[in-house]
């Protein structure tokens, strides 16, 4: 019983001074209110990382990368490494960016249809294959 009480005493004290540097060298915890903004720009940054991340997965996508010489895998790297901000820019871009390419086939197929029409109707004689009734 003497040793054990030889023993406590040193440890205890031992155990008080660890306990006392450890609250000393650790900051202190603060909390804080986060906003709403905050909120909603992290949860919209994730949807847009969601939605990229679903357009590179898609096979024709893939596809289209491989036969560029770029690897999938290296291009999911870097689309992790945006910024918020950088993301942001890149998922407003594909929402204004036209699916099918720059239009000007779009226009020109326009044109085509309502040259055609006026040629079928007689407004105009633009196409020789169009018989007109005379």
């Amino acid at each position: 019983m003497k040793i054990l009480r030889r023993i406590t005493k040193p440890v205890s004290h031992l155990v008080v001074l660890s306990l006392l540097a450890l609250n000393l060298y650790l900051p202190a915890a603060h909390a804080g209110m986060i906003g709403t903004e905050a909120v909603v720009n992290a949860a919209q940054t994730q949807q847009n990382r969601e939605r990229l991340h679903n357009a590179l997965n898609r096979d024709d996508v893939q596809a289209q990368l491989l036969a560029r010489g770029v690897d999938p895998a290296q291009v999911q790297a870097r689309v992790d490494s945006l910024t918020d901000e950088e993301m942001q820019t890149l998922a407003t871009n594909m929402d204004q960016l036209p699916a099918g390419g720059d239009g000007v086939v779009g226009a020109l197929v326009l044109i085509f249809v309502i040259l055609l029409i006026t040629d079928l109707l007689g407004l105009t004689n633009i196409f020789p294959f169009v018989r007109h009734p005379r």
